[in-house]
């Protein structure tokens, strides 16, 4: 990962590191949402934020498509709630889908050959995001 790395956590809860599909647990917090295939079969998880408590927002990339993409999975699915999974190109305007949804919100894309991103989510209130990174 190069470019300058800012992270953003909104709310009471800590964000804990999820790397290569492996989740590293907060002391007492349930099992992360495994990242649920949403953004397409060649699409593989490079990153990701808890929202500890609620859920998971994963970042992924395909080398086939070269594209990134973000989803947004819930710990617990069931009644609906406010959600959001969002990316763009570092600095420029989010690329989003934002409702009231019981597993899932995204996917959402962005190709950024040789360009930096931001990405992050939201769950009930609870948000996580990244900005100018990923570099590449």
């Amino acid at each position: 990962m190069s470019g300058k790395l800012k992270k953003i956590v909104v709310g009471a809860a800590t964000t804990a590191a999820v790397a290569a599909g492996l989740t590293t647990l907060t002391p007492g917090a349930a099992q992360a949402a495994p990242y649920n295939g949403a953004c397409g079969s060649s699409y593989g998880v490079i990153d990701a934020m808890s929202l500890v408590g609620r859920g998971t927002v994963y970042l992924t990339y395909s080398g086939s498509t070269g594209k990134n993409c973000v989803v947004t999975v819930r710990d617990n699915p069931g009644t609906r709630l406010p959600m959001s999974a969002s990316v763009s190109l570092a600095g420029a305007p989010w690329i989003t889908d934002s409702g009231n949804y019981t597993t899932y919100a995204g996917p959402v894309y962005v190709s950024a050959p040789g360009r930096c991103i931001d990405w992050g989510g939201s769950i009930n209130g609870l948000g996580s995001y990244q900005y100018n990174v990923h570099c590449g």
